[in-house]
Parts: structure tokens; C-alpha cells; sequence
């Protein structure tokens, strides 16, 4: 068996999940893990080395997919149009708005490059992205409804830690259990966003910090929190690791629609995550799979969950995959 060589881009949360999960993986292995930390610091569950960020490009020989394990807010944005100048890629950009934006700028950069880079390779935007095109497809007269939570979203856990004045923080999402079951009943209203969730911050704050212009600043955050009922709670150093040191998700993609004689029907995707980084993690090494084969046959440029065959992920073949599944 060909193992493909992985790297991790970055060492938080995203990216010691994803060491976890090559280490589950008979075909993968990974050659090294790359931090703006001290590497010295650093001790690798796998064994891999730890390297220095800045020394990324000495491995352009030996990676064949980097994981890319980087905040959406500022790293991602900045980190992968660079990575895949030189290697192919997968990440879990989230920011939903601004996809297609960020889709242009690393496809024709990765297309210049003769690199692949799997673009937005988590549970949603991935996954769920899947669920909704799916569910679309098969009942057209209808109505979607995606809903998440209620857990922790890395996402804007990372944007509200990036906010001056904040020493640390954790945010959840929180979906509407009326809307939630209205929808189950059968309502084929199209809710929005905010109608479906609130947020729910807690907020370790620096010293002197002004508390209140941090709750301003997060409540007024576009893409994030801007278009939700936000509530802001400050705790302390303490208080976060005691309540809030687990990361659990979930969530819901719904299609309410009809078909003839006015049949109606409900499609329900659903997950229950443990852990929002493992599982997230988890969906990246699959994505690394069909990155390295997209590569192989010369398709090159900024790939999304919904243009990749799903045998593409499984490290069984495709005939092993037909006797098994279909």
C-alpha cells in the first residue's frame, strides 16, 4: 500500500486531532508538525518531529498533503495561498460568506502551481454542504434548514480570543428547540440563521481589560455574531477550565419537501460530536485521501466536498467499497 506522507500546518486543537486520526489511518503517515511555538517545546503524540513554521518549505520534497489547521478568522486566509504554492492541501476554512472569495484567490494560485487544495473540509461547511446538495437534489420543491449545536464552534472560539483585551474564551452555539421541532412537524418555513441559534460567549478577560467595548466588539463581529442574539458572560482563568474544558458538538441538516399528489416528506441529517476538533480533524485526513488522488491525476486548482466522489475518502478500494456498501 502507497502511504501518503502528511504534514500539520499548525499545533492547536485542529491539528493534534488531526495527528490523532493519521495515527488511525493504515495509509497515512505523518512526517512532521509545523508551529509558530518553540518546537523544542513540543512532543508529538505520533513521534513526528516538530518544526519550526518557518521552515515549512525545506519539506516541499517530503509532504505529499499538508493539513492546513489554522483559524479561519486571520490564518487560513493568509497561511494556505502560501502553503499551496508549494504543497497540495486540505483545510476547514468556515467563514460560509466568504468561500467563494477565498475558493478564487487559492484556486488560481494552486492552478498556477500544479497543486490541489481541497478547500472547506469539515462538518460544515463539508459535510453538512454534502447533506444539503443531497437532500436538494432529491426533493427539488422544497425547503432546507441547517442547525448547530448546541456545542462549541472552534470558529468563533478563535475569532473572540483574537479580540484585544481577551486573555482567553469559548463560545456555543445554541439551536432553537421550538424551530427545531416545528421543523420535524413538518413546517416548510425557511428560517433564518439567527432566528435558529443564539450564541453564547464566556470570556476570560486581560487585566484593566474594558469589558464593556469586548462585549461590543463581539456582538458587533460580521459573519459571526453580528446577526445573532449574543449574550457575553465574563469568567475567569479558573472558571473556563473547570466548566468549559470539553469541546461537544452537533447539529442538523433538515429538507422538508413535497412530491406529487402533495406528499410530504422530511430528510434529517444529524451528529453528535464528543469532541468538535476530533471529529472535524477526523474529516480532514479523509479529504487528505482524495486530495492526494485528485493530485495524482493532474486535477489541480481549489477543490470542494462537492466535487469529490465519495470512494475518493475511504482507504478501501472501490470494489471493496461496492461489495461492502452498495
Amino acid at each position: 500500500m502507497e502511504k501518503i506522507r502528511a504534514g500539520i500546518y499548525g499545533y492547536g486543537n485542529i491539528g493534534k486531532s488531526a495527528e490523532k486520526a493519521i495515527m488511525k489511518s493504515e495509509d497515512i503517515s505523518l512526517v512532521a508538525v509545523f508551529t509558530r511555538r518553540d518546537p523544542e517545546k513540543i512532543v508529538t503524540f505520533s513521534g513526528a518531529e516538530a518544526v519550526s513554521a518557518d521552515r515549512v518549505y525545506e519539506y516541499k520534497d517530503k509532504i505529499d498533503v499538508m493539513l492546513a489547521c489554522g483559524g479561519s478568522a486571520t490564518d487560513l486566509p493568509v497561511q494556505v495561498p502560501e502553503l499551496v504554492r508549494s504543497f497540495n492541501t486540505v483545510d476547514t476554512f468556515d467563514t460560509h460568506a466568504k468561500i467563494p472569495e477565498y475558493m478564487e484567490t487559492v484556486g488560481n494560485i494552486a492552478e498556477r502551481s500544479k497543486k490541489t487544495a481541497v478547500i472547506s473540509a469539515g462538518w460544515d461547511p463539508g459535510l453538512f454542504s454534502m447533506m444539503r446538495s443531497l437532500f436538494g437534489s432529491v426533493l427539488p420543491d422544497g425547503t432546507d434548514n441547517t442547525f448547530w449545536g448546541p456545542g462549541v464552534s472552534q470558529g468563533h472560539s478563535d475569532a473572540v480570543r483574537r479580540i484585544e483585551g481577551v486573555a482567553d474564551g469559548i463560545q456555543y452555539t445554541v439551536p432553537s428547540e421550538n424551530i427545531l421541532n416545528e421543523i420535524r412537524n413538518g413546517s416548510v418555513c425557511k428560517y433564518t440563521a439567527g432566528q435558529k441559534h443564539r450564541r453564547v460567549c464566556y470570556i476570560v478577560p486581560e487585566e484593566n481589560a474594558d469589558r464593556e467595548k469586548i462585549s461590543e466588539t463581539i456582538k458587533k463581529m460580521p459573519d459571526y455574531f453580528a446577526d445573532y442574539d449574543t449574550e457575553v458572560n465574563f469568567i475567569t482563568e479558573h472558571e473556563l477550565k473547570r466548566d468549559h474544558h470539553a469541546m461537544p458538538h452537533g447539529g442538523h441538516v433538515f429538507r422538508n419537501g413535497i412530491t406529487c399528489n402533495d406528499e410530504k416528506h422530511v430528510m434529517e441529517f444529524f451528529i453528535k460530536l464528543d469532541s468538535n476538533p476530533g471529529f472535524t480533524a477526523s474529516v480532514m485526513v479523509a479529504y487528505a485521501r482524495a486530495a492526494f488522488r485528485l493530485y495524482k491525476e493532474k486535477n489541480y486548482g481549489a477543490i470542494t466536498v462537492l466535487d469529490i466522489p465519495l470512494s475518493y475518502l475511504s482507504s478501501k478500494n472501490r470494489k471493496q467499497l461496492i461489495k461492502e456498501l452498495l
